[in-house]
């Protein structure tokens, strides 16, 4: 490690307890991400909440020490993406890594500029996709992809998507490799694979089709501006922490001493007692700037089922679900270590 950059302790359990956003590179996997950051911050305890494959690049979080126990909280969350579909060649993969298995001239239309922009706009809305064969998804106990490389044939079901909003970039004459392409934007709900899409909008048009380049802008709440690349990780270390409270979204209550006590005891909380509050932005970029960062509290009332943080101390120290028979706060996931709030708090 050069001088003046973060000098983590011997891996194993570092007393850390913290989320930061990686700007993955293309050409690395996420668990790969998951090994460096291991090594950065010296703590076996390190996971990812949301698989990018490694062609992609974008927005990663990595969750660190306890932390982790976040996992399940983060990976329901609906997604920004660029990709560039490729026109005229279809891979086993779906991308840019697979193998070509398909060869076909691409219509004359996807170089009309409207015709691709309405074509794109059409695409919002609910849609029955095919995940790709060579996915993480598990067929009979199985992960899909490793089922697919010993040549077993799979046979995956369709699954509801959603895409919000899709948006037309550009439209190439040429791409890198030689092929008509279109560069679209897309918000998509949780579970919606872009490299099934790309496939599907060639399905559409009468080509085969791939995507030749991937990049996640924003995961839940986590925006590909506040992600750091992981040479910057190394100099910055537990500075590039972000705080878990705002990419949760979730309302929140502040702990006082007694109530601090009682959450550390994995105790409910009588819901009368707890203030509830929310922030008054919700974007990062506002969430930043300190004259309109702040939060106010709740008129609205607690709905059975909800989770709520609780912060003591500046760290979120645990997580709590309404239950209304009860009219009480019972504990999700307390933390005995809180999780640093880190610098955005």
């Amino acid at each position: 490690m050069e001088s003046g950059g973060y000098s983590p302790v011997k891996r194993g359990a570092s007393g850390l307890s913290l989320v930061v956003g990686i700007n993955k590179p293309a050409g690395m996997s996420s668990h790969d991400v998951v090994n460096r950051c291991r090594r950065i911050f010296g703590e076996k305890r390190v996971g990812h909440t949301g698989t990018l494959d490694p062609l992609a690049k974008g927005a990663l979080l990595v969750c660190v020490g306890p932390a982790t126990r976040l996992d399940p909280f983060f990976t329901e969350h609906d997604k920004r993406y660029r990709f560039r579909v490729s026109f005229g060649i279809g891979t086993d993969t779906d991308d840019a890594a697979g193998e070509v298995v398909k060869r076909g001239d691409a219509p004359v239309c996807v170089l009309d500029e409207e015709y691709a922009e309405r074509f794109v706009g059409d695409l919002v809305g609910k849609h029955k996709q095919i995940p790709p064969v060579y996915s993480a998804i598990k067929v009979d106990g199985q992960r899909s992809y490793k089922a697919a490389r010993a040549g077993k044939i799979i046979d995956l079901a369709p699954r509801d998507i959603e895409i919000y909003e899709a948006r037309l970039e550009s439209v190439i004459a040429e791409g890198e490799d030689g092929l008509p392409a279109w560069d679209v934007a897309v918000s998509v709900s949780k579970g919606t694979y872009i490299r099934s899409l790309a496939r599907d909008i060639g399905n559409m048009i009468g080509c085969p089709a791939y995507v030749s380049m991937l990049e996640r802008t924003q995961a839940g709440s986590l925006d590909l501006a506040e992600c750091v690349t992981l040479e910057t990780l190394e100099e910055r270390g537990i500075a590039a922490a972000l705080d878990p409270v705002r990419l949760l979204g979730f309302r929140f209550v502040f702990a006082d001493e007694a109530t601090a006590r009682a959450v550390s005891n994995g105790s409910p909380l009588r819901a009368s007692e707890c203030a509830v509050f929310e922030r008054r932005r919700a974007t990062v970029a506002a969430e930043l700037c300190a004259c309109t960062a702040g939060v106010r509290q709740s008129d609205k009332p607690l709905m059975s089922g909800e989770v709520i943080s609780v912060i003591a101390e500046n760290k979120l120290v645990a997580l709590y679900e309404y239950d209304e028979t009860r009219r009480a706060l019972m504990p999700r996931c307390v933390f005995a270590l809180g999780v640093s709030r880190g610098r955005d708090s």
